[in-house]
């Protein structure tokens, strides 16, 4: 008996999203995917051009930032979902986490929710509220794993994408 192996690709773009109250904004995506998938074409990671918040009431970030990749592989386990980091400039022109949001892919267009992890303790929250950091994740793919996520706090952020 022979193993079939199938192809998935995806094309789109990462277009708009909407941040209230912030400026100067960037995304970054990657890709989480189980071991029996390889990327055959596309970047497994990329980073959006710093957009600036539109003038108008709607207060838009513009990308148009394309994606473009293509999976292979023998068995849909570890189905591949994009990851976006959000990032934003503070006073000090520091990167600070704005939010992150996840799916499975191939996604039909529509906006995807976005949040941000919460301290988990008071001491924490005083630091981040001093230093005007939030806590973000060293490596975003985490989010993709069903491995302890219930220790994760999150706060839902009403901005999307």
């Amino acid at each position: 008996m022979t193993s079939g192996v199938f192809l998935m690709s995806i094309t789109g773009q990462i277009e708009q999203a909407q941040f209230p109250g912030f400026d100067d904004i960037y995304c970054k995506y990657c890709f989480s995917y189980g071991p029996d998938w390889i990327i055959t074409t596309g970047l497994e990671e990329g980073i959006s051009q710093i957009s600036k918040c539109s003038g108008d009431e709607r207060q838009i970030f513009t990308w148009n930032f394309p994606l473009e990749v293509t999976f292979k592989s023998t068995n849909p386990h570890g189905w591949p979902q994009l990851i976006i980091s959000v990032y934003g400039l503070d006073v000090f022109g520091n990167d600070v986490v704005r939010g992150y949001g996840l799916c499975h892919l191939p996604i039909s267009p529509g906006q995807l929710p976005m949040f941000v992890p919460e301290s988990s303790s008071l001491v924490q929250k005083l630091s981040c509220w001093l230093t005007g950091r939030r806590p973000e994740y060293v490596d975003p793919r985490i989010l993709a794993q069903g491995e302890g996520r219930e220790v994760f706090d999150f706060q839902r952020e009403p901005y999307e994408i």
